[in-house]
């Protein structure tokens, strides 16, 4: 999974990156490594794995990994290549979604590159840009249609969907609010449309804010109204107890946590919240050479699953030796599961369930 970080100048996102990416540094389980300056990798915390570990002590223990990227460079007009426009669209496009910064906490001594907190109006230049060139790519797609439907009336159809879409993002409405129907989704998965990707809000609250009066705080119920109208994810957080969240380890990150009213860093949920967003699950194979977990989509058949591994389980697919974790875990051991029966063997039909610990028979 890889989550584009966007956001205004002075609104926290650098903060909030380098405290999410640091975080994955301290944790022994979950190493963080630095590809480029602005790229961070984190492994994705699963107590599933964990426990796998305990029960195998493998040679070799290998999570999901989710990488961050921070994406900079916006100014109005980088649909039309102002500033570093061109960069910024193109590392949007890259990304599965985007986690939107907005700043929700007043502070004199950071000055607001518009002069005044307004999470309205952050969020709708950033929005903006994102829709501009997807109308961009939308015209030229009605073009081709057009002209395709003077030879094949089918087209016509097409021609009037992408002409109502447009109408929708000259409004200044993300695709993602659109409603595509299951045909229209079909249509569209060729074009990339950047204001259809799935964005999570982090609200960048005041330490104050965050501890005591979220629910209370104007500009995070600003948030949330458009994130209802947009189909979008909302993460209440404060960049600055994140920072020092990533400082911390063991029971001193519990503690701190504790005091906070929460369970997980920001990390642990921003990672859910994706997960959610995107339709994924994890599926786990575990054995003494190797604890792993894998991410698909939800409803991945069982050969497809096996191909995330390698292209040659999937072309050789026999059958998948499925056991559910809970399963696993009351057992004790693989064989204590296959002795009560609890070991299953699927076919080629089989869809991926969350969780699963999986052992893939191919011949290739």
């Amino acid at each position: 999974m890889k989550l584009g970080m966007v956001g205004l100048p002075n609104v926290g996102k650098s903060t909030l990156f380098n405290a999410l990416t640091n975080a994955g540094a301290e944790s022994a389980n979950y190493p963080f490594c630095t590809i480029e300056p602005n790229v961070g990798i984190v492994s994705v915390p699963d107590e599933r794995l964990d426990k796998l570990k305990e029960m195998y002590n493998p040679d070799k223990f290998t999570p999901a990994t989710l990488e961050f990227v921070d994406i900079a460079g916006l100014v109005k007009g980088a649909s039309k290549g102002e500033g570093l426009g061109n960069k910024f669209l193109a590392d949007i496009r890259e990304v599965d979604a985007i986690v939107h910064v907005v700043r929700c906490f007043e502070d004199i001594d950071i000055i607001h590159v518009d002069g005044e907190i307004n999470p309205a109006r952050d969020i709708e230049t950033i929005d903006l840009e994102l829709i501009f060139s997807d109308i961009e790519l939308i015209e030229r797609r009605i073009d081709r249609a057009k002209k395709a439907a003077k030879g094949d009336k089918k087209f016509l159809a097409e021609a009037e969907f992408l002409e109502d879409l447009k109408r929708h993002l000259e409004e200044g409405h993300s695709a993602r609010s659109y409603g595509f129907t299951e045909e229209q989704e079909e249509l569209i998965k060729t074009t990339p449309l950047l204001s259809a990707k799935p964005v999570i809000y982090a609200a960048n609250l005041s330490e104050e804010d965050f501890k005591n009066n979220i629910e209370t705080s104007k500009h995070y119920k600003t948030v949330c109204d458009i994130a209802k109208r947009e189909n979008a994810a909302v993460l209440p957080i404060c960049a600055q107890l994140e920072a020092e969240i990533s400082d911390m380890d063991g029971e001193d990150k519990e503690m701190f946590l504790s005091e906070l009213g929460l369970t997980v860093s920001g990390l642990d949920r921003i990672i859910k919240e994706g997960y959610a967003l995107l339709g994924l699950i994890s599926y786990l194979t575990a054995g003494q050479p190797e604890v792993r977990a894998w991410t698909i989509k939800k409803g991945t058949k069982a050969p497809q699953a096996a191909g995330k591994i390698h292209t040659d389980f999937e072309k050789g697919f026999i059958r998948a030796e499925v056991v559910s974790f809970d399963d696993l875990i009351k057992c004790g051991s693989m064989t204590a599961a296959k002795e009560k029966g609890l070991v299953r063997s699927e076919g080629k039909e089989y869809v991926m369930n969350d969780g699963d610990v999986v052992l893939f028979r191919f011949n290739v």
